[in-house]
């Protein structure tokens, strides 16, 4: 698999050396100018998910990896189903939370650490990832107690629910957390300083996990192909997907999976008041503003890193333009939202009710539609009660790690300051 960096196509990376680098020169994003097809898609979806998912990865990865080592790595990887719940006559949602994180996040955050086990050979890598509360608990989870690995997770301080947080920071032995006093946007330009600094990049043997590593990516395509397979071969002929959308790479995976084949009529990227993407579909003008709070906070980022990637495949004539729309759900639609979906007897988080939401608003009477649910209703379980006005259980995942003491640092927004602690605890 040959990958070029958006940035600088000079910069070529291998599958495993993208893997390992995270992030190329400038900061720029690796990814492929071509992606394999699939010509008899009904033959691939009638497969078992972890079959597919080899026969994906495989096409996606090349000789790289033996196809035998991707089927172990896929079958350590992908140990939970993606069901797709029926909401509506012909409205699904795609459950993308029964992993041990309950987060879409499982997917491509334990797919990434199997590849990452394999292709090291031993050699000491830091993961440096910022997270806006999901991508910190499944790639705390995934590498939790991975020897000659270590992770640092950046997240902004009282931006994420107690229980997001808790899931990741209570951990210890090699995940290092910590709280900066500042938003996602901010987490996100100080790992990227990080890389940008040679001493620190080379020193610590710097990877990131967040959705810019590419491994991560490929991982989420299969569930787009795994969502189709459990629809009817009617249904599947207009069918449109409606992704809750903060960084971007959940979409990206989507649009990666129509390249490859899978019919997919049309992408809604659905996104809360941060709405950079909507509004420069719109207009052509990539005008962003200040990162604003809501209650979809896993979404609460004005400059998403994935969208170059998807720039891309626009440019390169791999994808057309027409097939995506943006929709901005506020703050007052998405608790209507919550609401509606309860009514019809589905207890949804912000995110899942955004995308929902933006779905019901531009399905067409004969089209399927499925929205994703990224995340499990308990993870944000004052925000859901608040709404609903019912009590949430937690499950085992979460009662498990509700009491634990938090073990992160607080830092503010000076990477200075974030550069020694990386040193302290990392060389001693």
């Amino acid at each position: 698999m040959e990958l070029f960096n958006l940035k600088d196509d000079s910069d070529k990376a291998s599958f495993a050396e993208a893997v390992k680098k995270g992030l190329g020169k400038n900061q720029g994003l690796y990814f492929p100018k071509q992606f394999p097809k699939f010509e008899n898609i009904d033959e691939l979806l009638a497969l078992p998910f972890v079959a597919r998912s080899v026969e994906i990865l495989s096409r996606l990865i090349g000789d790289e990896l033996p196809k035998a080592e991707i089927q172990g790595i896929v079958e350590r990887a992908f140990t939970f189903e993606a069901p797709l719940v029926k909401v509506a006559d012909n409205i699904y949602s795609l459950e993308l939370f029964h992993g041990p994180t309950l987060a879409f996040k499982d997917f491509g955050g334990r797919f990434m650490a199997q590849v990452l086990s394999v292709i090291a050979k031993g050699q000491p890598i830091t993961i440096l990832t910022a997270t806006s509360g999901d991508t910190g608990a499944a790639v705390a989870h995934a590498f939790h107690g991975i020897e000659n690995i270590n992770v640092v997770i950046l997240y902004p301080k009282g931006k994420i629910s107690l229980l997001q947080e808790k899931l990741f920071t209570t951990l210890g032995d090699n995940i290092h957390t910590v709280a900066i006093e500042d938003d996602f946007d901010a987490c996100q330009q100080l790992v990227k300083s990080a890389f940008d600094d040679e001493d620190v990049r080379v020193g610590l043997h710097l990877n990131s996990a967040n959705s810019i590593n590419i491994s991560r990516l490929l991982a989420q395509v299969c569930y787009y192909f795994e969502a189709v397979s459990q629809l009817s071969e009617a249904q599947r002929q207009d069918l449109v997907i409606s992704v809750p959308s903060g960084n971007f790479g959940n979409l990206t995976a989507g649009m990666i999976a129509k390249v490859m084949g899978l019919p997919v009529k049309h992408f809604i990227a659905a996104t809360n008041s941060n709405d950079t993407v909507p509004r420069y579909l719109k207009t052509g003008e990539w005008q962003p503003k200040s990162t604003v709070a809501t209650l979809s906070n896993a979404m609460d980022v004005s400059q998403p890193n994935n969208w170059p990637r998807i720039e891309a495949m626009i440019e390169q004539g791999l994808i057309d333009k027409a097939i995506l729309s943006g929709d901005a759900v506020d703050e007052d639609y998405t608790q209507v939202a919550m609401k509606q979906l309860a009514n019809l007897g589905y207890i949804s988080e912000p995110h899942a009710a955004i995308a929902y939401r933006s779905l019901s608003r531009h399905l067409e009477p004969e089209q399927t539609g499925i929205f994703l649910g990224t995340a499990h209703p308990a993870k944000f379980r004052e925000s859901v009660e608040n709404v609903l006005g019912q009590p949430i259980s937690l499950p085992q995942p979460l009662a498990d790690c509700a009491g634990k003491e938090i073990l992160s640092t607080e830092l503010p927004n000076d990477y200075a300051q974030l550069k020694a602690h990386l040193f302290s605890i990392l060389k001693g």
